[in-house]
């Protein structure tokens, strides 16, 4: 990206400023990575295949998981799609807005709702979703077939460590406290 530092600069920054520090570097590496990776991939289908849809990556996602596993409570899509239940709500809305999702009050639980494709939804990630794709095969287009199921592979195992082991190391790291209510960056005024 023009006007921004490269990942090998970034790196040896990082190794200099760190100095003789006791750190997992190898480890860091990978973690400084998925983030570097996962920023660079949504920037570029953001700017790409999703804008010509006028899709921002948390809609489109929010619409692969509907279209995937079909009608969902929104708790299952919002933990699906990684994103808070606030932030589902106003995507579904806007979505809805378009004609792409439908929210429908639950049949048997009036508190709870369910989202699921329209016609306009389906057709546009049978037209949208190849296109996709197509980006996705351009963002893996340095690594083999075998380098990109080694890396689907290594990834998935980092997901499972957080998912099995996150909750209990969470609580050993916290001696069982349960964490501070999050802030926003502003603090209060004096």
């Amino acid at each position: 990206m023009p006007g921004q530092r490269s990942i090998t600069e970034a790196e040896k920054l990082a190794e200099a400023k760190l100095g003789g520090m006791p750190v997992r570097h190898e480890q860091m590496a990978v973690v400084a990575n998925i983030y570097r990776a996962a920023s660079a991939v949504r920037q570029h289908l953001e700017n790409s295949v999703l804008r010509e849809s006028d899709l921002t990556w948390t809609a489109f996602v929010v619409l692969w998981v509907i279209w995937v596993w079909g009608e969902s409570e929104t708790r299952h899509v919002a933990e699906e799609a990684g994103i808070s239940k606030g932030t589902l709500t106003g995507v579904s809305r806007t979505l809805e807005t378009r004609g792409l999702v439908r929210r429908a009050g639950h049949p048997s639980d009036g508190r709870l709702v369910l989202l699921s494709l329209t016609d306009e939804g389906e057709e546009l990630m049978r037209r949208v979703f190849p296109k996709f794709n197509e980006e996705e095969a351009f963002v893996a287009g340095q690594l083999s077939d075998e380098e990109c199921r080694g890396v689907a592979d290594a990834l998935r195992r980092v997901v499972l460590q957080v998912e099995e082991h996150g909750e209990e190391r969470r609580l050993a790291l916290l001696d069982g406290a349960e964490p501070a209510p999050r802030r926003s960056g502003r603090r209060p005024k004096a």
